[in-house]
């Protein structure tokens, strides 16, 4: 079948797809409801503000970052791995609802985040800001992250046909996640390392901010970053390069991949059927011997039970299993290597 025709196919099924839109984002006057959880999530993004809906940020790009934080609700009868969006009025018994939203400047940012415990998200391809706020608040409240979540969110399109426009604006972003690794990590004891996850094309972003952050000779930084990329869309020959760049981290890079990613498989398919990073087979003998000669962590999940489409099943990882995943895999697997799912015993 041609890449043009399958393309066409795609498109139809996502445009059935409802996708929730900037209202959300505005605050409930309402407040929450006994037994809801609350969770803060702090943001730094390089999107421009949404100009018809002003607490929120669309696909433009932004001269120069904007920071703040959200509120979000999270309901009594909430589904672990799931976003329970609103459908209509907001209702926070029953959905994800923002009671809060605020404007910071970047010294109020990191001086509200601290020097604590704190995870860095990127998101990936086709993702709106409220996407990604909404998917950290639940990673933060099922996953149970180190500390403070902080979002990083780059002007994706938010559209399956923006693929190369995405691309672009993850570039876009680079200096400006250079620069937050920078502010995040500045004091901070390398024992307590900032917990970095990129997911897809912001696991390509993340890679490159890494390989700046070397080139600049910023060892300090790259000393105290924990950094996991999920499903990374990621050529594998490129990764190769920013690897031999950026070199042997102090904490070892995780990788988690899926031999079943349909996402990864069509982004493949578009480059001419070169293979992504997020799809390398951990039982072929090469994958291994480059996985201990770089000193990272390959880790194969296809076969972890999951509702989520493959490209997303991080989420089930991170959501079904909660802290005990963070800190026995990401932190007590110290060894280089590449590993199926079920050989490390979870």
């Amino acid at each position: 079948m041609r890449p043009a025709l399958i393309l066409v196919l795609v498109l139809a099924v996502l445009a059935c797809a409802p996708r929730p839109g900037a209202d959300v984002l505005l605050p409930l006057a309402e407040g929450t409801v006994p037994d809801a959880t609350t969770r803060r999530v702090w943001m730094v993004t390089t999107r421009a503000r949404d100009p018809v809906n002003a607490w929120s940020f669309g696909p433009g790009r932004a001269p120069a970052p904007s920071y703040g934080y959200f509120d979000i609700s999270v309901p009594p009868g909430h589904k672990p791995g799931a976003i329970e969006w609103p459908k209509g009025r907001p209702d926070p018994a029953k959905d994800f609802v923002t009671l809060d939203q605020a404007s910071l400047s970047a010294r109020a940012l990191l001086q509200d985040v601290g020097k604590g415990q704190t995870g860095l998200y990127i998101h990936g391809f086709n993702t709106s800001f409220q996407e990604a706020l909404y998917r950290l608040a639940q990673l933060s409240a099922d996953a149970h992250l180190p500390g403070n979540p902080v979002l990083f969110s780059w002007p994706s399109e938010a559209h399956v046909a923006g693929y190369i426009a995405d691309r672009d604006a993850a570039d876009y972003a680079r200096s400006a996640l250079t620069g937050l690794l920078s502010d995040l990590t500045r004091g901070r004891r390398s024992t307590e390392p900032v917990m970095v996850l990129g997911h897809s094309m912001g696991g390509r972003l993340t890679m490159e901010a890494l390989r700046q952050l070397k080139l600049e000779g910023r060892s300090d930084v790259l000393d105290r970053l924990e950094v996991i990329l999920a499903a990374p869309d990621i050529d594998l020959d490129v990764f190769r390069e920013q690897m031999a760049v950026i070199g042997k981290l102090k904490h070892p890079l995780t990788v988690l991949v899926s031999s079943d990613d349909k996402a990864l498989a069509f982004s493949a398919r578009l480059a001419a059927r070169r293979g992504r990073l997020g799809m390398v087979d951990v039982d072929d003998p090469a994958i291994r011997k480059m996985a201990q000669r770089m000193g990272i962590r390959i880790i194969d999940i296809t076969d972890l039970p999951s509702d989520d489409p493959a490209h997303s099943r991080y989420v089930s990882l991170l959501s079904g299993a909660g802290e005990n995943v963070v800190t026995n895999l990401f932190q007590g697997l110290r060894q280089a290597g590449a590993f199926a799912l079920d050989q490390l015993g979870l």
